[in-house]
């Protein structure tokens, strides 16, 4: 494999201010990257001929190495015991606990999510300078909470395949996507990605899952090399799509605390939301057929009140 070059830790931290979004669109944006997403975007977006594709991994109730806290189904009423005596309609209802941050459920990352500071005289601060003091654990987030997108994401969505850039079924832990990656897998679908896209890329994490089994994070898992920062800024990402967690594990920048990296500049600086852990397998067979790598993306979170993140099933529209 070729030997890249990767940024030093203190490159990273410069990033938060000169790849920096804060301001950009007025000093009370909560929005981020959204805001790159135009009616003029959807609509372009809109032009389909009716093929849906799920991009949302299974949410299972089994602990395993990468999921050691699994969603809880609680079912309030079954079909089960002695059935009613009367005629017409019974019912069945559950309910469910579910951690969305992590290493399994297809989720969306709020703004919230995210806390950085570049040096330990600053104030720890979300995107746009908002106070980390503005998350609180009675009502959660009071600014950048999931909710800023209740009312639907829509836009182009472009899959970049590395891992058939490569010729590989999945991309091992040790072999991160850089910017020569995702150029190279542009000019391979014949596709660029522009302001606004919501990019998902590929390495094929979930078909190693299913045939290997799940391994603890810490026993390493691919993603973007922080290399890719400023090739996200330049292009003007709306929202960066993987299926792992959008963090090369173990931390290749430890100095920057919990996945300082992607989700500390990204999110941090640039204001872009996060979607972690999508299942891409039969979108790369889609568009590989169809010869077609870009789609319209709709993600539809859930309107969580002070929520830092949602489950979310995201759906490509060819």
């Amino acid at each position: 494999m070729i030997e890249r070059a990767k940024p030093t830790e203190k490159q990273i931290l410069s990033w938060h201010k000169s790849l920096s979004n804060w301001g950009r669109w007025g000093p009370d944006d909560e929005r981020g990257t959204l805001n790159l997403i135009t009616e003029r975007k959807r609509a372009e977006a809109a032009r389909r001929v009716g093929i849906v594709v799920s991009c949302s991994r299974p949410i299972d109730y089994e602990p395993s190495r990468d999921a050691p806290l699994p969603t809880r189904r609680f079912m309030l009423k079954s079909g089960e015991g002695e059935p009613p005596e009367q005629i017409g309609r019974t019912n069945a209802m559950d309910a469910f606990l579910i951690a969305s941050h992590g290493y399994t459920i297809t989720h969306l990352d709020a703004p919230s999510h995210t806390f950085f500071r570049t040096d330990p005289a600053e104030p720890w601060t979300m995107y746009n300078g908002m106070p980390r003091e503005t998350v609180t654990t009675t009502l959660g987030a009071t600014a950048g909470a999931v909710d800023l997108a209740g009312g639907g994401i829509v836009s182009r969505g472009v899959l970049l395949d590395i891992a058939r850039l490569r010729g590989v079924d999945w991309l091992e832990p040790d072999a991160p996507v850089f910017p020569e990656d995702l150029d190279a897998a542009e000019a391979a679908a014949g596709v660029q990605v522009e302001a606004g896209d919501i990019l998902f890329f590929r390495t094929g994490w979930p078909v190693r899952r299913s045939r290997l089994g799940p391994t603890a994070p810490r026993e390493g898992m691919v993603a973007l090399q922080a290399a890719c920062l400023p090739w996200l800024r330049e292009r003007d990402v709306a929202i960066l799509a993987s299926d792992t967690s959008n963090e090369v594990d173990p931390a290749e920048y430890p100095g920057l605390g919990i996945h300082g990296a992607i989700h500390g500049i990204a999110m941090g600086a640039i204001g872009m939301w996060l979607l972690d852990n999508t299942d891409l397998e039969e979108l790369a067979s889609v568009c590989n057929l169809l010869g077609r790598w870009e789609f319209q993306a709709v993600i539809a979170p859930l309107k969580l009140q002070g929520g830092t993140g949602s489950p979310v099933n995201p759906l490509a529209l060819f």
